[in-house]
């Protein structure tokens, strides 16, 4: 990385030449296996996935300790740009899992990031500030300024980040997933997600946003406050949840539906999404169908900006 860290890098390649490839940033406390499962899917449709170990995550120095925003930003710059450097023929895909989806939301807003022919944030990390009760904020700043070294772990939330138990089993014994948090790291976090839910805005070109409706991590009022944020003029911007979904949608025990949408979005980012799972984004503005037809009785208030599609190599 520019300041000379060293991060662990995976990559999952199709037999023959890839048509495109995704960087693609794991979740909180989580690291680069995450990605295993998806990139080894998108291997046997063409697509070359990298996937690396996010500054104080898994195999990555400094482990537990949060780097900051600016770091993890940064980070994703380089990686983009050693990836483009190395595929300037294929068209790159960010890919973002919860945290990963707020950093590479937070890198956008920062505009230096090399351009990508499309965007994945998938259950992304918009759980800000301004959507938290009054209680909850002054708790987190105080523990985060009192007892910033303390750590806790999530047992005993009754939360469920998936229905696949089996690899919920697997990650409580791989000692690379970081079990106990401190308190800092927490608060770096929702530094972060202030971030990338400030960015929602100025979001623009293909982009793919997927959620569950089984969702049990992210409160459902800063999901619905975040589509609300997107902007009224993208039609490249598409949304989709799926009624069986949890958090962490890319391991659900339905997470091929959730693949094969990514990978058919990959190919053509107008066509429309095998699992049928699309909805409209919530405000009333028309947005172009997969057809570029207008809607039946459909108003367009403001001038629509369609991002370019995605352009593969040739075979």
């Amino acid at each position: 990385m520019a300041d000379g860290a060293v991060l662990p890098l995976r990559s999952w390649a199709p037999p023959g030449k890839p048509r495109a490839v995704v960087l693609a940033l794991h979740g909180f406390n989580d690291y680069s296996k995450a990605l295993e499962a998806p990139g080894q899917f998108f291997a046997r449709h063409d697509v070359l996935t990298y996937a690396y170990d996010q500054r104080s995550f898994g195999d990555a120095p400094n482990t537990g300790i949060w780097p900051g925003t600016d770091a993890l930003t940064a980070d994703l710059r380089t990686a983009a740009r050693l990836v483009r450097r190395r595929h300037p023929d294929l068209p790159l895909i960010l890919l973002g899992e919860s945290m990963g989806g707020a950093v590479i939301m937070a890198a956008l807003a920062e505009q230096d990031l090399p351009e990508a022919a499309g965007i994945v944030l998938v259950a992304p990390a918009v759980w800000s500030r301004d959507v938290m009760p009054a209680w909850q904020r002054t708790a987190l700043n105080l523990a985060a300024h009192s007892i910033p070294a303390m750590q806790f772990t999530g047992s005993g939330f009754g939360k469920i980040p998936s229905d696949n138990i089996a690899m919920l089993r697997k990650l409580s014994r791989d000692p690379k997933v970081i079990k106990w948090t401190r308190v800092d790291a927490v608060y770096g976090l929702t530094n972060l997600m202030d971030a990338a839910y400030d960015a929602a805005p100025a979001l623009h070109g293909n982009i793919l946003i997927l959620f569950g409706e089984q969702e049990d991590i992210l409160p459902e009022a800063a999901m619905r406050q975040f589509e609300l944020r997107l902007p009224k003029d993208q039609c490249g911007i598409r949304l989709a949840s799926y009624k069986s979904g949890f958090h962490m949608l890319l391991r659900d025990l339905k997470a091929e539906k959730v693949l094969r949408d990514i990978t058919a979005w990959v190919g053509d980012a107008q066509a429309k999404l095998p699992s049928g799972g699309e909805k409209p984004l919530p405000y009333a503005v028309a947005q172009r169908p997969p057809s570029g037809k207008e809607g039946d009785g459909a108003t367009a208030p403001h001038a629509l900006n369609c991002a370019s599609p995605i352009r593969h190599a040739r075979p």
